[in-house]
């Protein structure tokens, strides 16, 4: 008979939370009873599991000790109030808020890339899952990485509203419709400037040197995944007005010296990258087009860098919600049962 876990999803009604339970039910993970835990706000409403209506709990009043795994994806207070509780009580925590993922005593994990350091999540019964554009960029760098070590990265993501949640989703449908309705928008709450037919240069606050919290968890985060703590990172992280799915334009340097088609072959062979690739109009992946919805980081675009002699750029794409976020939990918990729990 398969073993079964009891499993809680903290932020069940929200953007990324609402997914992790389709995954969950989607990859058949051998779940016992679910639990779907929220704020108190939101506590009393319905998700669905399994072609059933689970009442919504409110996680302050919930017992972690029932539960042999908890999926936290209700942002950073709430997972700073309750992962640490919920670990002390027997479970293990797979957080995808940013709260955790500079702590150095619990683990940030891509499955494709760094499943060893897995082994860490027993210091403090907490597992990071890291933000979207961290996840997706890692993917496509580790398969360079490892064959001629990449030593430099430029790198421009251009990021949907969904990395904002509902609020960020809202924003944008109700400015776009006012917009071609011919109507004023509402002054903006969620963005610093309108987000509809616009793109914002700032993402997060801005540090002491110039560069966005975004933008330097970016930087520390990939540093972290791929274990090259010693990788130059350069990047710019831009708001725009899309709904579904991250892309980033990355130009890199390496040790040795790669052709197109040697890339093009190693990143073909990675583990949830697709690439599509071809020398004809449209022949490269969007993030709208290709990867919503999907599970894959699609990878386009390869090509030798012109201006550098052992550099190489190609555009990603994936779905930030179900790719970079709830997906990678999930696989996360998979991997915890499989060799750990």
């Amino acid at each position: 008979m398969t073993k079964t876990y009891d499993v809680a999803v903290v932020g069940a009604t929200g953007t990324v939370g609402e997914v992790m339970l389709e995954i969950l039910e989607e990859r058949e993970f051998p779940v016992g009873r679910i639990f779907a835990l929220a704020s108190k706000r939101s506590a009393g409403k319905r998700a669905r599991f399994r072609d059933k209506s689970v009442s919504v709990a409110n996680v302050a009043d919930f017992d972690f000790s029932r539960v042999q795994l908890a999926l936290f994806a209700a942002g950073d207070a709430v997972s700073r109030q309750f992962a640490p509780a919920a670990a002390a009580a027997g479970c293990v925590v797979v957080d995808s808020s940013a709260h955790f993922r500079d702590a150095e005593d619990v683990p940030l994990i891509v499955p494709e890339v760094n499943p060893q350091a897995l082994a860490g999540y027993c210091r403090r019964g907490i597992v990071a899952s890291p933000g979207g554009p961290s996840i997706q960029m890692a993917m496509a760098l580790k398969p360079i990485h490892e064959v001629a070590e990449v030593r430099r990265v430029n790198v421009t993501t251009y990021q949907a509203v969904s990395g904002s949640g509902a609020t960020g989703l809202r924003e944008l449908a109700d400015q776009s419709a006012r917009l071609l309705n011919a109507q004023a928008i509402k002054t903006p709450a969620v963005y610093t400037k309108q987000i509809a037919f616009n793109v914002l240069a700032q993402i997060d606050t801005l540090e002491d040197n110039g560069y966005t919290r975004e933008e330097m968890a970016l930087v520390g985060e990939t540093r972290r995944i791929l274990d090259a703590p010693g990788m130059q990172i350069n990047p710019t992280a831009v708001q725009v007005p899309v709904f579904f799915g991250h892309s980033e334009a990355i130009h890199l340097e390496t040790r040795d010296k790669l052709s197109a088609v040697q890339a093009c072959r190693l990143l073909a062979d990675a583990p949830g990258l697709t690439v599509v690739d071809t020398p004809e109009a449209g022949g490269y992946a969007s993030a709208v087009t290709d990867a919503a919805n999907q599970d894959e980081v699609f990878v386009s675009r390869i090509r030798e860098d012109i201006s550098c002699e052992n550099g190489l750029n190609f555009w990603v794409v994936a779905d930030n919600v179900r790719r970079g976020a709830a997906l990678n939990s999930v696989q996360i918990a998979e991997r915890l049962i499989e060799e750990y729990i």
